[in-house]
């Protein structure tokens, strides 16, 4: 090993929901090469928190590509030869300069037609490059589906603990410390993984408050003490419908399976005896107005099916439409994606009256367009920064309609929509309204929670459904709970 350990840096990102009719495209990544990987340095990334420890222990970092796209539908076969060409090319020559080490950002829940484990496919090719001998350390969001391929690549791992998602940058420093301990005290990492039969959704997953954060800060506390080199429990994404969908519990020892065994299994236990209240919670949208017309505040009509951030492709206008028949009168704010409706928008200009079918225009066999005739409130080019990240999106062009008592924000493009970053680009300010839309199954408690009386999870279709029986999963291994009926677990551990 020379004396500044060389660390291979590569990054590849996206989650999917096999339930999105619409397949993303090679075009869907933000693609950056080398030194532009530095644009993520001192962000909320996972890339970003790596970076930080490398530089602190004097490592060279070798950065080679970051592919990171937003949720969407399945990735297509020509996306994907493209994508992993091209990773797996930068991959390459990165490991002919001579490295020490490889850190590896990932999600876990990608997919593509015809390789239903991404992910697993470039650790395994990963590791034919640079050898047995060179440790591989990833990190993951707890929402990614952790495979046996995966697990037979990699020497360690680093797991989200939060939920919503505010520690990327945290993960990156922990995966990026793992590797160091690798290098650098000689810690011999074992690996014992233990698979969970059951797919979850719902409040109890939010980690401040939830019993799955109470499960999380028990895998933290053993990291934390150094029983373990690193633990997680994984959720997977129920709308990534793969072979090796499931929740788990992964836990790395030094050279200690049988301490690892007991973790991983005391754990899982523990998981599944909370399976049922890991489940969610939904009102109707008839309800939901009825009790809304009746209340002072605020309040938020959360559309989980139509989440973007979970891959849904967020054109979902069946709130929007039951307001409407039902004669709610209070000032709504709701997003949308139509790039037809913006596009009529953009051309017309600000200040014009404008008849459109708004929405309904990807997910056509679930939705369908809602006749509007609206003015051009304001116009933009759909630029924004995720309030936590603190990266860049793009919705491309971007209209604000209103019409009657709504002001909706028509995107060209689908992006993520967990936070209220595009209400603010777009000069709105959700807290002056009396009902906001938000396409997301959970934001951070001071966007929403903390002010609107009342946040309905409101029980309608879409490819991001917590209603999980609804979806139709097809590939996952079965039984598994809830989709099916007397499920049983009895936890066995695998060890890596």
């Amino acid at each position: 090993m020379s004396t500044h350990p060389r660390i291979l840096i590569v990054e590849c990102m996206q989650e999917i929901s096999s339930f999105n009719p619409v397949p993303s495209q090679y075009e869907s990544f933000h693609i950056a090469k080398g030194e532009a990987m530095l644009e993520q340095d001192g962000l909320n990334t996972a890339l970003g928190g790596g970076l930080s420890v490398f530089r602190s222990k004097g490592m060279e970092p070798v950065l080679t590509i970051s592919a990171r796209a937003g949720s969407a539908g399945l990735l297509s076969a020509e996306g994907w030869e493209r994508l992993s060409t091209e990773v797996l090319g930068a991959v390459e020559a990165g490991a002919k300069s001579g490295i020490d080490g490889v850190y590896f950002s990932l999600h876990g829940a990608m997919g593509a037609e015809g390789e239903l484990d991404p992910e697993g496919f470039l650790l395994q090719e990963t590791r034919k490059m640079v050898g047995e001998k060179t440790p591989i350390v990833i990190s993951l969001d707890l929402h990614g589906i952790l495979t046996d391929r995966m697990l037979r690549q990699v020497n360690g791992f680093a797991i989200y603990h939060t939920y919503p998602h505010v520690d990327f940058a945290d993960t990156g420093r922990r995966a990026a410390e793992f590797l160091v301990k690798i290098l650098q005290e000689k810690v011999q990492p074992v690996i014992a993984r233990v698979v969970i039969p059951a797919l979850v959704r719902g409040d109890e997953l939010v980690t401040k408050s939830g019993c799955y954060g109470d499960l999380i800060r028990e895998a933290q506390r053993i990291e934390r003490d150094s029983t373990a080199l690193a633990a997680g429990i994984m959720i997977g994404n129920p709308f990534t419908d793969v072979p090796e969908l499931c929740c788990q519990v992964i836990v790395a020892t030094d050279g200690n399976p049988e301490l690892a065994t007991q973790e991983a299994i005391r754990l899982s236990a523990e998981f599944w005896e909370l399976r049922h209240r890991m489940q969610g919670k939904f009102i109707s949208l008839e309800r939901a107005i009825q009790q809304a017309s009746t209340m002072q505040g605020p309040v938020v009509f959360t559309d989980a099916p139509d989440a973007t951030s979970s891959g849904a492709t967020g054109d979902s206008n069946i709130i929007l439409k039951g307001l409407r028949e039902q004669g709610y009168t209070k000032r709504v704010l709701a997003q949308i994606v139509d790039p037809v409706a913006s596009a009529v928008a953009h051309k017309a200009g600000v200040g014009a009256m404008i008849e459109v079918g708004l929405g309904g225009g990807l997910d056509s066999g679930r939705f369908s367009p809602m006749q509007v005739c609206a003015r051009v409130r304001s116009l933009s080019d759909g630029k924004g920064r995720l309030e936590t990240m603190k990266v860049e999106i793009d919705a491309g062009p971007t209209a604000v309609l209103t019409f009657d008592n709504f002001t909706v924000v028509v995107f060209s493009r689908t992006l993520s929509l967990f936070d209220r970053a595009m209400y603010y680009a777009n000069g709105l300010d959700p807290r002056d309204y009396d009902l906001i839309v938000v396409k997301s199954p959970h934001t951070e408690y001071h966007m929403y929670d903390a002010w609107v009386e009342k946040n309905f999870n409101i029980d309608i279709p879409g490819a991001t459904s917590a209603n999980l029986p609804r979806l139709g999963h097809t590939i996952c291994a079965r039984p598994v709970f809830p989709l099916d009926v007397g499920v049983t677990f009895e936890p066995r551990a695998v060890i890596y």
